[in-house]
């Protein structure tokens, strides 16, 4: 159960997902939720189920007043690095939202200026705010779905089950079959490697 509901009224909250993966793009979501707003299995978005993550998506986007999310593909991801790619695309995800709100609530510590919004960075913010577990749940479900189509044009990755994360399987499959497009080029891929030849 989130410690707390809101920051204050209409703020904006906004996550990222896909940050330590090998492969995919960076997610984040960013989303303004009704002042009314409860659920009592909404949660940071690692500590609830894959089912729970999907049975709350519907609810999510459909109480809320508005959301945004956006990809930032591992070609950008390698041009400006991880990080900046993560804030790229939740400025991305809040440039969608349809709101007079200028108030912004990020989850960790990292954070740019958005236009002439005002922000707060809230450590853990993903298991303490609603609006930021909402935007971690929505992060991570569009990402999931993505690898999932990903997973059907690559199939030996297995990105369906590791979603692009440096699992022992997703390791094993870069070494039989190295990288493909969807790979991002500037992570080490594996463990005895901190450069590929590509």
């Amino acid at each position: 159960m989130l410690k707390k509901y809101f920051f204050q009224d209409n703020e904006i909250g906004t996550d990222e997902a896909g940050r330590g993966c090998l492969a995919g793009p960076v997610t984040a979501a960013a989303i303004i939720l009704p002042e009314n707003f409860t659920n009592p299995i909404l949660n940071d978005s690692k500590k609830l189920s894959e089912y729970n993550r999907f049975l709350l998506k519907p609810i999510i986007t459909e109480s809320a007043i508005s959301f945004g999310v956006a990809h930032i593909e591992p070609s950008v991801i390698d041009d400006i690095n991880i990080l900046n790619a993560s804030i790229l695309a939740m400025h991305k995800a809040i440039g969608q939202l349809e709101t007079n709100s200028t108030f912004i609530i990020v989850d960790g510590n990292k954070f740019k200026p958005y236009k002439n919004f005002t922000h707060e960075c809230i450590i853990k913010g993903d298991s303490k705010f609603m609006s930021i577990a909402a935007a971690s749940v929505l992060a991570k479900t569009y990402r999931d779905e993505l690898m999932n189509t990903l997973h059907l044009e690559f199939p030996m990755y297995n990105w369906k089950q590791n979603k692009g994360y440096p699992t022992k399987e997703h390791r094993e499959a870069i070494r039989k079959y190295g990288l493909t497009k969807y790979h991002r080029k500037s992570f080490r891929q594996l463990p005895e490697q901190l450069k590929l030849k590509i």
